[in-house]
């Protein structure tokens, strides 16, 4: 595909976007979902990140190696169409944790995450491993931060 053609494409498709729905949070997870072209929900979460002074250490290519390795695993169906992963972390929040509980460090470097599913193409999913509240009141209350701070970056990606 060249660049025309993805060009176009996201012009087609990228402009059509519908407001994020309500969080879907489950586990360790939440989740947002837009409608949309899946590179432009991609580079807007990238900026979404960059934007804020962060330094993305890691993209993953979850999807691509998923589908790489389907028949080595024995796999049966693809589930998606596109996936990616961001790490990235902050001194300033990073320290604020630790220094309440070092355990927190287990939540460095935080992930925020792109994906469009095989089954529903066009709608796409960003979202975030929430950090755990443990530890002191202020150690909870540093993790708290982090998990707005994670929310407003995905919410930041889907406007």
């Amino acid at each position: 595909m060249t660049w025309k053609s993805l060009t176009l494409i996201l012009a087609l498709l990228g402009f059509v976007s519908a407001a994020a729905a309500k969080p879907l949070t489950d586990g360790g997870v939440r989740i947002y979902m837009k409608s949309g072209a899946y590179e432009e929900v991609r580079l807007d979460l990238k900026d979404a990140i960059v934007d804020r002074g962060f330094k993305i250490d890691y993209n993953g290519h979850v999807g691509d190696m998923l589908k790489r390795t389907a028949d080595d695993v024995g796999a049966k169906k693809s589930v998606f169409k596109n996936a990616e992963f961001f790490n990235f972390c902050s001194a300033s929040v990073s320290r604020r944790a630790v220094e309440a509980d070092p355990r927190a460090i287990g939540f460095c470097p935080y992930t925020l995450f792109v994906y469009e599913l095989e089954s529903q193409p066009g709608q796409i999913r960003v979202g975030y491993r929430r950090p755990a509240l443990l530890g002191s009141e202020e150690a909870r209350k540093a993790l708290t931060d982090l998990d707005k701070l994670l929310d407003q970056i995905a919410r930041t990606a889907l406007q």
